[in-house]
């Protein structure tokens, strides 16, 4: 992986990491088209790294709200503890059988399709709670439900918990604010497991490349995250589905009339 590679992909993580539009679908993508190949690990390491990046980002957008007490923190936890079972049981299938571009691609479409359809009732969604951390346990506990889709990849993290907020007493801005603050306990378990299932060891040219990617997505995850509460604000969410209708398609077409290895 070439510099200029790391730095592509990096910004694609930061950008469409709490988008509902699948950062590791985009990177999965963006991989097979740029045709970067395996350097003994490193770059599926990349990809689960720099994610670090985009978790800091939002820390630093909103630490206050970790700090405002603790019921937030019971509350992301109920929503985390699902995700956490069944991905520790699922980790090996999902890894071996749904990690290629052609599953991407379909996550994509289908999970656009569901954003149009849903788009309506996220507009009149009306909040059924004044604030985040009194949402009622079991509410938290179907948004992390929802959650556990996205270990399929093209799915979305973001997505599926905006999604399983707003049918779980949030609006859509609640949903979305929730969502980032879920993506901090689930990215850092989520790449600290992958690291330790995949443990690589590192040239200092790599090493270097690595802590650039963080750099880089940090830096693009605060600004996606800021742009990103206004845009849902004023637009909803049927853009979004309309995007990832699009490049998933675009994707699937061109990698069949070019004959792009898709990994399967």
């Amino acid at each position: 992986m070439s510099v200029f590679e790391s730095i592509i992909i990096a910004i694609i993580e930061g950008l469409t990491e709490f988008l509902p539009v699948s950062s590791t679908g985009h990177m999965i993508l963006a991989k097979a088209a740029m045709g970067i190949t395996e350097e003994g690990g490193f770059v599926d390491s990349f990809i689960v790294s720099i994610q670090i990046g985009a978790i800091l980002a939002i820390l630093s957008l909103y630490y206050k709200r970790f700090l405002q007490g603790i019921h937030i923190y019971y509350k992301l936890a109920a929503a985390f503890i699902p995700t956490a079972v069944i991905g520790l049981l699922a980790y090996d299938t999902i890894k071996g059988y749904l990690f290629n571009p052609t599953v991407v691609a379909v996550a994509l479409i289908v999970g656009g399709i569901v954003l149009i359809l849903i788009d309506k009732r996220v507009v009149a969604k009306e909040t059924q709670v004044m604030d985040l951390s009194q949402i009622p346990l079991k509410n938290a506990v179907f948004i992390g439900l929802f959650q556990s889709l996205s270990m399929v990849p093209g799915t979305s993290r973001a997505a599926s918990t905006i999604i399983g907020g707003v049918f779980n007493k949030l609006d859509k801005t609640q949903a979305t604010e929730f969502s980032f603050l879920l993506a901090v306990p689930t990215m850092l378990a989520a790449t600290g497991y992958d690291l330790y299932k995949t443990p690589a060891e590192f040239t200092n040219n790599q090493l270097l490349i690595l802590i650039l990617g963080m750099v880089v997505a940090f830096i693009s995850a605060f600004i996606a995250v800021k742009i990103f509460i206004k845009l849902v604000s004023a637009y909803g969410f049927k853009h979004y589905g309309y995007y990832r209708i699009l490049i998933g398609v675009v994707f699937l077409v061109v990698s069949y009339v070019m004959g792009v290895d898709l990994g399967i």
